[in-house]
């Protein structure tokens, strides 16, 4: 294949239930405060105390800086959308909405300064292979137009239902950027943490709970670095593991194609905040448009 080297039926079933068992620890995790703190201190606390000094030591594919800071961040991600999902007085309070846009743009741009310092990188670094180039600094600055174009940052709403999820109906071409990100940075992880980890969340937002996609994003991401963290080799040395081509071609079109997108969302974004006089901090610039006004009605009182 273009993208990745050969990859087998069993793979492609594996791939499923990585997507399905993201799908389904999003749903438990969903389901009350107190199975989100057992799932997001309880846990972490053991295998920071326990595993991840061995599995994600020096050396192994996910001992960098990047995997450690992205775990915590991704955790961090976790608990603060739980305090705003539970604390009925944060719900009200600006600052704390702004909590989860802040930590979204902090995640990404985590991401843009590993792109640019991998840009320089070849060869086997850290347990990865790297193939730097240009590519790395294209989609680096998709990374920084995706931050850009975040806009409704006191926009946050909790749904009226037991799960009180944290809705926030953004739209933002950011599946496609980590995708790219993933495959330039972590090329042989980026069939699973790339392709199944997306798709879980995306699907999760679409076909579970609408407008969740944030809370989705943060919560399979945490489970998936949890997991990895624990177990490095299923991703690089298992008989499940898909290596990339790590084709220069690849990466050029991957990351030509996450900025280009975000390049066009940024046109529309401009557009639409100029034409509706949009104010990026306090409105959500596609307010007005169905998809985000039926995600709205669904999780208020009024649509109820």
């Amino acid at each position: 294949m273009f993208l990745f080297q050969n990859i087998s039926g069993m793979d492609w079933l594996v791939w499923g239930l990585v997507v399905i068992a993201l799908m389904v620890l999003n749903e438990v995790a969903r389901a009350n405060k107190w199975i989100g703190l057992i799932l997001f201190v309880g846990l972490p606390v053991v295998l920071t105390l326990f595993v991840w000094p061995t599995t994600a030591g020096p050396g192994s594919s996910t001992g960098t800086w990047f995997h450690w800071v992205k775990v915590y961040s991704a955790l961090a991600g976790c608990l603060g959308f739980m305090a705003l999902r539970f604390i009925p007085k944060l719900q009200h309070n600006k600052w704390a909405l702004i909590f989860p846009p802040a930590i979204l743009a902090f995640n990404i741009m985590e991401a843009v300064i590993r792109d640019f310092q991998v840009s320089h990188l070849h060869g086997l670094v850290d347990g990865v292979i790297m193939n730097g180039g240009a590519w790395n600094i294209m989609n680096g600055i998709a990374g920084i137009i995706n931050i850009i174009t975040i806009s409704g940052w006191f926009g946050i709403i909790t749904s009226h239902d037991k799960q009180k999820d944290m809705i926030w109906p953004w739209i933002i071409a950011y599946d496609v950027w980590n995708f790219a990100y993933v495959y330039n940075c972590v090329g042989d992880h980026s069939f699973y943490a790339g392709a199944a980890l997306l798709i879980s969340c995306t699907l999760a937002a679409f076909l579970v709970k609408k407008g969740s996609w944030l809370q989705a994003r943060a919560q399979t991401l945490a489970f998936w670095m949890m997991f990895t963290m624990s177990y490095p080799a299923f991703v690089t040395d298992s008989q499940f593991s898909v290596q990339s081509t790590h084709s220069s071609a690849a990466l050029m079109t991957i990351s030509g194609l996450a900025l280009a997108i975000n390049v066009a969302v940024l046109i529309l974004h401009i557009y639409r905040v100029m034409k509706y006089k949009r104010n990026i901090l306090t409105d959500e610039v596609y307010a007005g448009t169905k998809a985000y006004d039926q995600v709205v009605a669904e999780n208020t009182p009024e649509g109820k």
